[in-house]
C-alpha cells in the first residue's frame, strides 16, 4: 500500500490518510481480511505522529470499512457492496462540487460549465 501525504495541503493528514485507505479498499487493492499496517510502523513510515494514523484508524473503524482487534491490529472489513459505491458517489459529488465552485469563482455562467462538462463526456 502506497501512502503520499501532501504537507502543504489544506486537508487534514489524517483525512488524507484515510481518503487513501478508503479508495485501496474501494478499488479493490485492500480486500476483506487484509491487515493494515501496525499504527506505529505506518507513522514511522510517513514520518507523521502515531495518533494521527490512530484517528485515521478509528474513523475508518466508524465509518464500517475496517476493524480492529484488541492487540492485533487494524483488518479490512467484509465489504458493503452497496456502502462502497455510495462512497465513491460521495467522492464524486465533492470534487464536482469542488470544480462548479472553482467554475463559478472564474465567472463561468452554468450553461458554460455544462458544456465544459459535455466536452469532457465525449473526449473520455
Amino acid at each position: 500500500m502506497k501512502i503520499i501525504i501532501n504537507n502543504t495541503s489544506m486537508v487534514p493528514v489524517y483525512e488524507q490518510l484515510m481518503d487513501q485507505i478508503k479508495q485501496e479498499i474501494i478499488g479493490g487493492g485492500l480486500k476483506e481480511g487484509d491487515a493494515l499496517p501496525s499504527v506505529r510502523n505506518l507513522a514511522g513510515e510517513l514520518k507523521i505522529s502515531a495518533l494521527t494514523v490512530k484517528k485515521a484508524y478509528d474513523k475508518l473503524e466508524e465509518d464500517g470499512f475496517t476493524v480492529t482487534v484488541h492487540g492485533k491490529g487494524s483488518y479490512v472489513a467484509a465489504t458493503d457492496i452497496p456502502l462502497a459505491l455510495e462512497a465513491r458517489r460521495k467522492a464524486v459529488e465533492e470534487e464536482f462540487s469542488e470544480a462548479v465552485s472553482k467554475a463559478r469563482s472564474a465567472g463561468l455562467e452554468d450553461d458554460e460549465i455544462r458544456e465544459i462538462l459535455e466536452i469532457l463526456l465525449e473526449d473520455s
